[in-house]
């Protein structure tokens, strides 16, 4: 398993050609390239416990640690960093909120253990119910559900605190954007943070103390889960997200390199789920396969598993400097509010564009409904409690997108009026193999 075959003379990639998974470079040059993958996923990485109020330094230890875990589990055939996940911040705000951090942590505790079960499961049977399951309709008006419920949060606790300061990171993650191409363009978010970072400095709104009374080595800090189950409700859409960016990391990176690892997509889930669990249970922010790092692949053309290594053992390494944990939490309010603005605006986009690719036909009310009716569900945040659990916005909005649909659909075919693909498409014909199986 830690045998890496050398590609040609280690030192070279022709331009025609890529490293694979199985291979690497010469050490040094494996090395830089693991080094550049910290740098790509340090930025949203760290803004997770920042925003959520967990510790930097655990969840850089156990992104690091599940990192490990998930090229051990899938044997090193899916290169892949597991960083923090956006995901889980609307019900681990809203956890936090109503009870403590505790008992955030049991709710993405049971949701890594679902997620690992979950990954059993397509382990054994496959991807094809998936599908039907949630078609593409219903996959992305969760994912996109998600990122707009968060926005009202972030502005009244962020960026109204700050509007200069927030607004100015924000246009500096626009022009990082526009202006730079390669790794600079793809890290636009972290440049962002720290111009915004140098604007709230210069405005006197960061408060070194901490920095200055922390140790440079020492143990994160640890905290332990706790369990309400009238919040787990909260937190099971976000099962639907993880799942929908695992099969998309798992088909990214076969179509890079030219395999067809669908068959992995059980592995990826389960290492997944593990690695979250695992990590919620010391206190360390939830996980998940990080696209910021296909950006660095897709760069170099280098897939090799050998950088992956390198990338967590350093971040293992970094999460021991309790110095640079309280640096990560020096970041302002300001700052944070301009950059959750542009992420949840882009995790909204990400389910708009899963609308795109799957060619979904609005033309068709059941589709209009579905959505329409979801989102409209997550932005105004309804709450419902029943029976002890808590309802929240996005809970309610993701199953309003799976009772509308499959509900219109079982009336329409009930009485002739639905003649349409049962996915929600215009054409059946365009639905991938992968989740016709």
């Amino acid at each position: 398993m830690f045998r890496w075959s050398l590609h040609g003379d280690g030192r070279t990639v022709a331009p025609d050609a890529i490293v694979l998974p199985e291979e690497r470079l010469a050490w040094p040059l494996t090395i830089g390239i693991g080094a550049q993958h910290v740098i790509a996923m340090f930025g949203a990485t760290f803004l997770v416990p920042v925003i959520t109020g967990f510790p930097p330094s655990t969840t850089l230890l156990f992104s690091g640690i599940g990192t490990l875990l998930f090229l051990t589990i899938t044997r090193n055939r899916v290169p892949s960093y597991l960083g923090s996940s956006f995901a889980f911040i609307a019900p681990i705000t809203a956890s936090t909120q109503a009870d403590s951090m505790g008992a955030a942590l049991g709710g993405v505790l049971v949701t890594g253990v679902l997620l690992a079960l979950l990954g059993l499961l397509v382990q054994r049977i496959g991807t094809g119910w998936i599908g039907r399951l949630m078609p593409p309709v219903v996959m992305g008006s969760i994912v996109a559900l998600i990122g707009l419920n968060l926005v009202p949060t972030t502005y009244q606790n962020n960026f109204s605190q700050a509007p200069v300061t927030a607004t100015l990171t924000l246009i500096a993650i626009l022009l990082c954007t526009a202006l730079f191409r390669g790794l600079l363009g793809r890290i636009s978010v972290l440049v962002g943070v720290v111009i915004g970072y140098l604007i709230a400095l210069a405005r006197g709104e960061v408060d070194f103390t901490p920095v200055r009374e922390a140790a440079w080595l020492g143990l994160p800090e640890f905290h332990h889960p706790e369990f309400d189950l009238g919040l787990l409700p909260i937190f099971l859409p976000v099962i639907v997200v993880l799942l929908a960016e695992n099969v998309g990391h798992v088909t990214s990176v076969g179509t890079m390199t030219g395999k067809n690892l669908d068959h992995m997509v059980g592995r990826t889930l389960f290492a997944d789920g593990a690695a979250t669990a695992l990590s919620a249970t010391f206190g360390g922010s939830p996980t998940t396969t990080y696209g910021e790092n296909i950006g660095v692949m897709s760069a170099t053309r280098v897939y090799s598993t050998a950088a992956y290594w390198v990338a967590g053992l350093a971040a293992i390494g970094l999460s021991l400097s309790p110095k640079v944990g309280a640096l990560i939490n020096t970041i302002p309010p300001g700052v944070l509010g301009g950059v959750t603005f542009v992420l949840y605006g882009l995790i909204a986009i990400v389910g708009f564009r899963m609308w795109i690719d799957g060619k979904v036909d609005f033309a068709r009310p059941v589709n209009q409904m579905t959505a329409g009716v979801a989102l409209v569900i997550a932005i105004a945040d309804l709450h419902w409690e029943v029976g002890g659990f808590a309802f929240t916005g996005i809970a309610l909005g993701t199953v309003a997108a799976l009772a509308i649909f499959h509900g219109m659909r079982g009336i329409g075919r009930l009485t002739g009026t639905e003649r349409g693909p049962a996915d929600g498409r215009g054409d059946r014909d365009q639905e991938p193999a992968r989740l016709r199986r």
